[in-house]
């Protein structure tokens, strides 16, 4: 059976792509993690990206990288899994019709397709092994030994009902579902589904907060001798990657260090925090409804965060007040033509009785206008996001809000992240490639009820009904 190294080195396999001196440092690391014997160098090697003092012991199951951006890591996630499926015969251990499913997770569609062109390129451009190939479409590679590579995205319902091979989590950092991090509950799902064949679970990732499972694992076994089943490294961009110009690392620096840190240091980021604990969110969710209706004598706010189409939602939010508490009302996105949106809003707002409403500077005056067409102002914020989610959390924090039993908006609530930067100012915001459009219109919508409050605008339900009653009253004695 042909070993890693072979594979990385045979001109006949790998040897043109994997072969040189920039991929040095990834043959040392990969060598190890199979437990091949490690010349000098190679030893040398392992142990500075692993923090280990001892030889490696035979080969490990779980290999978690944390490696700088433009480190090869998409290009090294392609190799192991054309290996893993080509290069290893997992039949006698499969049932008859069952098949091996080496298994590539990525963050999202746009680096899944990536990894599958270099998935496909590594198959097809090598004679030997295109003989392998049975079918292949935009997700799957299947081959003649019962193996498949199969290339899909962040969900842990997409790893359900697999006997897995290998299965190779890409940018694992970034994994985010509406706002959510599924990481754990991705790798809960993958194990069992490794087990029947024995097969390895590789991560690899540009590092980013101290949070998710990633830095979970990096803080339990970076450096520890005493873990045998779980290897893990941290490397620099370079380090991986010598061929990446030292002028792009400095420029990165310059710009911003922090996130050059991370990006082409491989260090976690220190600065950034999540913002909202997961179980106060719960404490504020009320059971149900997902919606309240619309009553006479309430007086109610709405806040929208308008979207070009894209992937982001224009929303909207309508709440009122109740005592001191903020009841949202009702939360609620759309994707498709703005201007069909808006209208379809109008029909909302028009039922709430509102005739004004609030939103942040997007798009210049054109959602003005278009609100206007339907009888609505739009009323720019004065408080930039970061202020409107600083107010919110005061009002969470407090009890003082009321959230409708909405799951996306939960989870974007839960996936907002508290930045600090170097003059000490806090920015809060949503993590890379997730989205924060509805707790951005919730947020907005208890600020302005907060400022209403201030002046005076907002009356309690027990005095709007007395103000009714006394009103009728009033109707009767007044003469004709």
């Amino acid at each position: 059976m042909i070993d890693i190294r072979q594979a990385m080195t045979d001109p006949a396999l790998f040897g043109d792509v994997f072969g040189g001196q920039s991929f040095t440092a990834w043959r040392a690391l990969l060598s190890g993690f199979y437990g091949l014997e490690l010349d000098a160098t190679e030893l040398d090697t392992f142990k500075a990206l692993t923090g280990r003092a001892d030889t490696p012991q035979g080969a490990f199951l779980e290999l978690w990288l944390a490696i700088g951006r433009r480190g090869g890591k998409s290009h090294a996630a392609a190799f192991l899994a054309v290996y893993l499926a080509a290069f290893q015969d997992y039949r006698a251990k499969l049932a008859p019709g069952e098949v091996a499913t080496v298994m590539v997770i990525a963050a999202d569609r746009k680096q899944a397709r990536a990894v599958m062109r270099y998935t496909s390129g590594l198959m097809n451009e090598n004679p030997m092994l295109r003989r392998m190939v049975l079918r292949e479409n935009s997700e799957q590679i299947e081959l003649n030994n019962r193996c498949v590579i199969e290339i899909t995205t962040a969900s842990h319902r997409s790893v359900r009902g697999y006997t897995l091979a290998a299965c190779i989590c890409d940018e694992i950092a970034f994994w985010h579902v509406d706002g959510a991090s599924p990481d754990r509950e991705i790798i809960a799902a993958i194990r069992p589904a490794l087990a029947t064949l024995g097969g390895r679970l590789i991560a690899l990732s540009s590092p980013y907060a101290k949070r998710g499972v990633l830095w979970d694992t990096f803080k339990r076994a970076f450096a520890d001798d005493g873990e045998s089943r779980v290897l893990v490294a941290q490397a620099p961009s370079r380090t991986m990657n010598p061929l990446l110009p030292q002028s792009v690392v400095d420029d990165a620096m310059r710009d911003d260090p922090e996130a050059a840190r991370a990006e082409y240091l491989a260090e976690f980021r220190s600065d950034i925090a999540s913002f909202l604990d997961v179980d106060l969110i719960a404490q504020c969710t009320r059971p149900k409804p997902l919606e309240l209706p619309a009553q006479r004598g309430l007086s109610y706010v709405a806040f929208v965060d308008p979207a070009g189409g894209g992937a982001d939602e224009f929303t909207m939010s309508i709440a009122h007040r109740e005592g001191d508490t903020a009841i949202i009302d009702l939360v609620t996105g759309r994707k498709g033509s703005p201007a069909g949106i808006v209208a379809e809003f109008a029909q909302v707002l028009t039922r709430y009785g509102i005739k004004a409403i609030s939103g942040d500077r997007y798009a210049g005056r054109w959602p003005r206008d278009e609100f206007q067409k339907h009888g609505i102002k739009y009323e720019v914020s004065e408080q930039d996001r970061s202020a409107l989610y600083l107010e919110f959390l005061a009002a969470l924090n407090s009890g003082r809000v009321e959230l409708p039993p909405c799951q996306i908006t939960a989870r974007q609530f839960a996936g907002l992240e508290r930045r600090t930067s170097r003059s000490g100012r806090d920015t809060i915001d949503h993590a890379p490639g997730a989205h924060d459009d509805r707790a951005n219109a919730v947020a907005g919508a208890v600020a302005s009820l907060t400022r209403k409050n201030a002046t005076g605008w907002i009356l309690t339900r027990k005095t709007t009904d007395n103000l009714a009653r006394l009103t009728e009253e009033l109707s009767w004695q007044t003469p004709v």
